[in-house]
């Protein structure tokens, strides 16, 4: 058995290499989109590639610890990976959402790209927070958000908020901006494959994740694509909030103890 695992050692890379190869198309994607009549069947395009690539993501360290493949160069492959397809890939879709179209107006018809600069904020975040987590990591929890997590959140705004569901633009700026800070931030944040199956079996989390999934399905057959992304963005803000919610409570217990 061993000898078997052992020739399928690659497999874990193969998904690394996929999630980054999706973030790659979701960037060139993205790009395109900007200034493109098509713009929102490309964002959305973009968005449906970094969906894909957080599930390759996922499978990579199934896959290592499934066949006992973990290996400091799949550790180092998957932090560039994520990088390129949680990192850069999301910025140049939040640009070509909206962050185009912001410049701070100086005389002699010069202007501050604002809309570049604030897009660069967040690939910097995703830079720092995942080489922090190749030097220090905790085994039950994330510090900080995991840059997955903030990559599928900016991922889904322009497809959940675009033409059909309106949102301020400053509320999707601040949320971008707040997600390249809680990357950075010291808040834990649990592990769903450390605490989720503590608590439920096997059995019952295949049933939650089948009716969650298939509620998605649903809702986008019935009302559209935008709806199903904007229900998903829902629930993993939800996450999101549990973790500052958590730390806020254990800053009041400091404080009173």
């Amino acid at each position: 058995m061993s000898g078997f695992k052992s020739k399928l050692g690659w497999v874990p890379n193969l998904f690394t290499l996929s999630n980054l190869t999706l973030g790659f198309l979701a960037t060139l994607t993205a790009a395109v989109a900007m200034n493109n009549s098509a713009s929102e069947k490309l964002l959305m395009t973009a968005g449906a590639f970094i969906f894909l690539a957080m599930l390759c993501d996922g499978a990579d360290g199934f896959a290592a610890r499934l066949l006992d493949a973990r290996s400091n160069l799949g550790a180092q492959l998957d932090s560039l990976a994520d990088l390129a397809t949680f990192g850069i890939a999301p910025g140049v879709m939040m640009y070509a959402f909206i962050l185009h179209d912001y410049n701070y107006p100086l005389t002699g018809g010069v202007s501050i790209p604002t809309g570049m600069l604030l897009t660069a904020i967040y690939p910097a975040c995703a830079a720092f927070r995942l080489a922090r987590f190749n030097v220090v990591h905790d085994d039950d929890s994330f510090v900080g958000l995991p840059s997955p997590v903030s990559g599928i959140i900016v991922g889904l705004m322009p497809v959940a908020f675009g033409d059909v569901i309106q949102i301020p633009e400053v509320i999707l700026i601040a949320i971008y901006l707040l997600c390249a800070f809680l990357m950075v931030s010291t808040i834990k944040y649990a592990k769903p494959q450390v605490t989720v199956l503590r608590r439920f079996s096997p059995v019952r989390l295949a049933i939650v994740a089948i009716f969650i999934a298939a509620s998605l399905v649903f809702v986008g057959w019935r009302y559209g694509f935008a709806y199903s992304a904007a229900g998903l963005f829902t629930i993993i803000i939800v996450y999101v909030v549990i973790g500052i919610v958590a730390l806020i409570i254990h800053a009041i217990q400091e404080y009173r103890m």
